[in-house]
């Protein structure tokens, strides 16, 4: 059974590949607790099955960049690309696709938190191993306000135009 609408989120161990030291985050892969990180924010959450694949890479992530100012301007506090990769391959992607802290880009590296939204996808048998399902969200300090699942690899409902039309 997938998360929906009106459902807090589960909490889980996500990772962040940071590329400038801060106070309390050094350079490197980051982990940081879902629950710490929702806490009193509205966050475009976006899903996708593996970074520097073709959808993600060319039409996924792109709009969200794209609109990134328009979401913001609509009350959301932070945008996170979600993916079952490690922390560097995320980094290298997102320094790659020039994200430049619009986008932040957060690993699942093992699925485990992927899971705990019912949003897993079994991409054993093309050699891809456990992957996510496609879908973005809105979530209002940990509670989902919207939440737009693909069906098979299509991209149509989880882009960032979808979700800036339903703020």
């Amino acid at each position: 059974m997938s998360i929906k609408i009106g459902d807090r989120v589960p909490d889980g161990t996500l990772a962040e590949y940071v590329e400038v030291a801060s106070e309390g985050c050094a350079i490197g892969p980051n982990n940081f607790q879902v629950s710490d990180l929702v806490k009193g924010k509205t966050i475009a959450v976006f899903a996708v099955p593996g970074a520097f694949t073709p959808t993600c890479s060319e039409k996924h992530l792109p709009g969200f960049l794209e609109l990134a100012d328009k979401l913001k301007a609509k009350g959301v506090d932070e945008i996170w690309c979600v993916s079952v990769n490690d922390p560097f391959v995320m980094g290298a992607w997102g320094r790659e696709r020039g994200v430049q802290g619009r986008v932040r880009m957060l690993a699942d590296g093992s699925a485990e938190w992927t899971k705990k939204l019912g949003m897993e996808l079994d991409l054993t048998a093309r050699g891809l191993g456990i992957r996510s399902r496609r879908y973005s969200a809105l979530l209002q300090d940990g509670v989902v306000k919207q939440f737009n699942a693909e069906q098979g690899g299509d991209l149509t409902v989880s882009d960032a135009g979808t979700l800036l039309g339903q703020l």
